[in-house]
């Protein structure tokens, strides 16, 4: 019969579920890999998770195999010793010499174990869980703080999307009234002269016609700054 398992409302990471599911599984296994690792690190390390050790034989899990006895009709492709008919002897079962990784123990005896890191969330999960903590304290540990650097303060050059438009408008602004100040001053020194010419019609009229074509030339570029 098939299964099918509908992951669309899952996140990304399809393992997390897997995972989850594991943990719950053999929690005891791991709360007892827990407890020993305690010992090895200070009560108040909280900082990390761990790395977790569970022993093969606590995860093993029934499988199907061919059983001794019984007879099977297999054709074997490149058979140039046996006939039809010919009985053959199994070959001998628990003489050490199985596909496992490893070299054989010194002693008789081997272990092999199954290991994993748990996150910090997880590891504060399984460390509290036995103890009479209240939940204020419980989440005031299980509390994460997480620091963000930035840069403080302005810089001359950097990515576009960093831009300070209204500072750069502004200096943009000031920059500009500074590169016309010398223009301002012959304005004003203009504008001195025509009021001395204007209050003294008498003979002054080519002048005066002079000074305010020379005005008018220079107050032009300067109109834009003059409504600022």
């Amino acid at each position: 019969m098939a299964h099918f398992i509908d992951r669309r409302l899952n996140s990304k990471g399809k393992s997390t579920v897997n995972r989850q599911r594991f943990i719950k599984r053999y929690k005891q296994q791991i709360k007892r890999a827990v407890s020993d690792a305690v010992g090895n690190r200070s009560v108040t390390d909280v900082d990390s998770g761990e790395q977790i050790s569970i022993p093969a034989r606590d995860i093993s899990e029934p499988i199907f195999h061919t059983g001794r006895g019984g007879s099977r009709d297999i054709i074997h492709p490149g058979n140039d010793q046996f006939i039809a008919g010919d009985k053959i002897d199994r070959p001998p079962g628990g003489g050490g010499k199985g596909a496992g990784e490893g070299d054989a123990s010194n002693k008789g005896e081997g272990q092999d174990e199954f290991v994993f890191s748990i996150s910090k969330d997880e590891y504060l999960d399984l460390l509290f869980e036995d103890l009479a903590l209240p939940n204020l304290k419980k989440n005031q540990f299980d509390k994460v703080t997480q620091f963000e650097t930035y840069r403080a303060g302005y810089q001359t050059d950097g990515v576009p999307s960093n831009l300070d438009i209204v500072r750069s408008l502004k200096g943009s602004v000031a920059r500009r009234i500074a590169l016309t100040g010398s223009d301002r001053k012959a304005l004003r020194e203009l504008e001195e002269k025509l009021a001395l010419l204007v209050e003294d019609k008498h003979d002054n009229t080519l002048a005066i016609g002079y000074l305010l074509k020379i005005s008018m030339t220079t107050r032009s570029p300067l109109s834009h700054l003059r409504k600022k």
